[in-house]
């Protein structure tokens, strides 16, 4: 104890007076506030310096910039950084010298948005990874807190692998490096996939060295489209699209594999650019022809269910990875052209015939008509000639009605075997398309499936009863129905139609006849075969006014006769009479 106090020496210059008075003999407080301002830094307002982080806590971070009070920043301006610490130096902006309570007011936020700008771009120069605050989501990514600035992270480019959770991010703070700046619009786009994508790149050249074709490996299932699955090799990702999925058809790969899944996969084939690797999951099991029945031939039955409809066909599948097409045509006994869907639809469970079967192409053809009977196997059984039946009409031509009498069995209506009495132009005046109509079956001709039908048949021939009833030279009353360049179509009783030349439209005063007239008319030839009636309405007045002129000239031609007997030579009688005879006959022939 007495070597410690030997050692310690009082202050040779030390005033013991001020020290127990408080007096300062020798120094003026103008000298004490000089020497206390001089020992502080000169701080302007709104001015950018270095503090150094004296205490951080939740809520504030304390800062000293040597000022004479210390400075308090809400810890939120720091989020970006959560491993800031006392000893950091950090940038502030001088808010206010003294508040009203003299407290310094700084702000971090504004301190780094006065030189971010200038950071954001050198860091994209220099290719520089800096780190940033998660703050929220926005479409189609997130935005960053970044030197201040708000920068826009593209969901593509967080990482690698597709993100399925986007929250998981938010508040988080992580690595990234700009990658693209608008300087008009002072925009910013940071990505954190550029940082793992150069190291990912040299394990993807590694991977793909040892790949090799029908090579199995294990994979796990990263992402599922609608073409396919997305399937991680362990750095490189391969894609088994969906017809490679199942030997089967696939209309949704979620069916076949689940996100997440680990898979046994084989190599189909790779391309060493693109980076591009086509994996197969069927190939790994044995295809569904070669297990298919040895025992299978045409002829049998199978049962199966519609895939795919086409207008065409549609493809049966009877096992899974073995299909049948059954043609349209396979679907009906019409010949009608038809789609099949009218027939089938997807889902549909059916029974088929097999009607080829090629194992070597792996094709096979099915029927479903074929489990009905053919109805043109026994069509003289059915429909014998001269039977009556109701038809559909089906279709018109110029020359007659195509009818349906059942699903398969088609006849023609020729346009003459319409009607007995009327003169059809066209099918269309006589029924339309949908309609019903009763039939006879006049032929069959099995050979081209087409039967020959008559509907006229179904009632007796009237032109028997026309013969004895329009005879040449009866007149009847007939209505002008139609003007033609040749002539008039006059409508008689009971439906009979006649034809009448211009010349015999001519009435007594000179006129023609007109359309819709209603006069009467004399029969000047009736044909039964052909069934034709030739009417005239000016025989009607012409032939009795010769007959008038006939009965008048008969008395008078006899007097002269007897006159010119007597008083003229014999020569010249002679010649009269001649000519008289001549006259006559003309008359009676009608000229």
């Amino acid at each position: 104890m007495s070597d410690l106090t030997n050692k310690v020496q009082p202050l040779q210059d030390f005033d013991w007076d001020e020290f127990e008075h408080g007096s300062h003999v020798n120094v003026s407080k103008e000298e004490l506030d000089k020497a206390y301002d001089e020992t502080l830094n000169k701080v302007s307002e709104h001015q950018v310096v270095d503090g150094t982080v004296i205490h951080v806590d939740k809520k504030e971070v304390i800062v000293n910039i040597g000022y004479k009070s210390d400075g308090i920043i809400p810890a939120s301006e720091f989020r970006y950084n959560p491993e800031l610490k006392e000893g950091d130096v950090v940038e502030v902006y001088v808010e206010n010298q003294e508040d009203k309570k003299g407290q310094l007011i700084l702000s971090h936020k504004k301190a780094r948005l006065s030189k971010s700008w200038e950071r954001v771009n050198a860091a994209l120069d220099n290719q520089e990874i800096i780190q940033g605050y998660i703050k929220c989501r926005t479409k189609g990514g997130m935005i960053v807190d970044v030197f201040g600035i708000e920068a826009f992270l593209p969901g593509s480019q967080i990482d690698v692998h597709p993100i399925r959770d986007y929250d998981q991010f938010v508040g988080k703070t992580m690595e990234f490096k700009v990658v693209k700046i608008n300087q008009e619009f002072r925009n910013v786009v940071v990505s954190h996939k550029a940082l793992i994508e150069a190291e990912l790149e040299a394990q993807k050249k590694e991977i793909i060295s040892k790949l090799e074709k029908g090579q199995i490996l294990e994979g796990t299932v990263k992402n599922i489209t609608t073409y396919g699955v997305f399937v991680d090799l362990g750095g490189v990702d391969g894609l088994i699209h969906i017809t490679d999925l199942s030997w089967g058809r696939v209309d949704d790969p979620h069916k076949v594999v689940e996100l997440d899944q680990k898979i046994n996969v084989v190599i189909l084939d790779f391309d060493d650019e693109k980076k591009r690797i086509a994996l197969g999951l069927k190939q790994l099991t044995p295809h569904p022809w070669d297990a298919l029945d040895a025992e299978l031939k045409v002829g049998d039955h199978v049962s199966g269910k519609v895939v795919v409809i086409a207008d065409y066909g549609a493809f049966v599948e009877i096992q899974p990875g073995v299909e049948g097409l059954i043609h349209v045509s396979e679907m009906s006994w019409s010949q009608h052209l038809r789609s099949a869907q009218e027939f089938l639809k997807v889902g549909d469970e059916i029974e088929a015939v097999i009607l080829t079967l090629d194992r070597e192409e792996r094709k096979m053809s099915l029927g479903i008509k074929q489990l009905k009977e053919d109805p043109w196997e026994a069509i003289e059984v059915k429909y014998p000639a001269g039977s009556k039946h109701t038809a559909k009409v089906r279709n018109f031509t110029n020359f007659g009605v195509f009818v349906e009498l059942e699903e398969g069995v088609d006849g023609l209506i020729h346009i003459s075997d319409l009607s007995w009495t009327k003169k059809v132009k066209h099918p269309s005046e006589f029924t339309q398309v949908g309609a019903t109509i009763d039939v006879v079956v006049l032929d069959i001709d099995k050979e081209n499936r087409r039967l020959s039908l008559g509907h006229k048949q179904l009632e007796e021939n009237p032109w028997d009863v026309f013969e004895a009833e329009y005879t040449v030279g009866s007149i009847h009353q007939g209505t002008i129905t139609e003007l033609l360049e040749k002539g008039a179509v006059v409508s008689l009783e009971k439906g009979v139609e006649g034809f009448a030349t211009p010349k015999h439209l001519v009435k007594e005063d000179g006129t023609q006849a007109a359309l819709g007239e209603e006069l009467p008319f004399k029969v000047i030839e009736f044909n039964k075969e052909s069934k034709r009636i030739i009417l005239s309405h000016s025989r009607t007045f012409e032939d009795a006014q010769r007959e008038e002129r006939k009965a008048a000239k008969k008395p008078r031609a006899k007097k002269e006769e007897s006159v010119k007997l007597d008083n003229q030579p014999a020569a010249t009688t002679l010649g009269d009479i001649d000519v008289l005879a001549q006259l006559k006959e003309k008359l009676e022939k009608g000229e």
